[in-house]
């Protein structure tokens, strides 16, 4: 079903500050129950949903410097770091200055790391599972949601009430 065939009336005014008109809580409900349907398959090898994250970013493309992991996760380096700390305390990764821009440091996987994608890919398969999507449409859903995260990206302008 369509999502303009889902959409209900549009409620009036103090309606939308009601739980269940609420895009956000929707949202944040809904990122729960997929960190915890993870985390049920991430914990026996280790991770936790956000050093899962980091290790798909490695798996994907190994060598980065903190500052294009975080672009990639949209995270700062102040909450990267003592991720990145933790992974390398587990010997998953190794963090190395850049011998060509000493102020830059790189992310490498260990050979540990590496082995972990196979058990992250069972991870992926088992969420997929308990969602009852393809993966076409896991996709489809990935698409739009990163899309509503550009738009929040821009300025909107609001009109006060007359």
């Amino acid at each position: 079903m369509a999502l303009s065939e889902k959409t209900a009336a549009v409620p009036s005014a103090y309606d939308l500050l009601q739980l269940d008109n609420q895009l956000c809580f929707a949202l944040y409900a809904a990122t729960r129950a997929i960190s915890k349907t993870y985390r049920e398959r991430l914990a026996p090898i280790g991770l936790t949903y956000p050093q899962y994250l980091v290790m798909i970013v490695l798996w994907e493309k190994d060598g980065l410097n903190i500052s294009e992991i975080g672009d990639k996760l949209m995270l700062d380096s102040g909450t990267l770091t003592p991720l990145l700390k933790r992974l390398e305390g587990m010997s998953f990764v190794r963090r190395q200055r850049d011998k060509a821009d000493e102020r830059q440091v790189k992310v490498w996987l260990t050979e540990t790391g590496r082995q972990l994608q196979a058990a992250a890919l069972e991870a992926r398969r088992f969420v997929a599972c308990r969602l009852e999507m393809s993966e076409a449409d896991i996709l489809a859903l990935r698409a739009e949601l990163m899309d509503l995260v550009g738009r929040l990206g821009l300025e909107c302008e609001t009109k006060a009430a007359d």
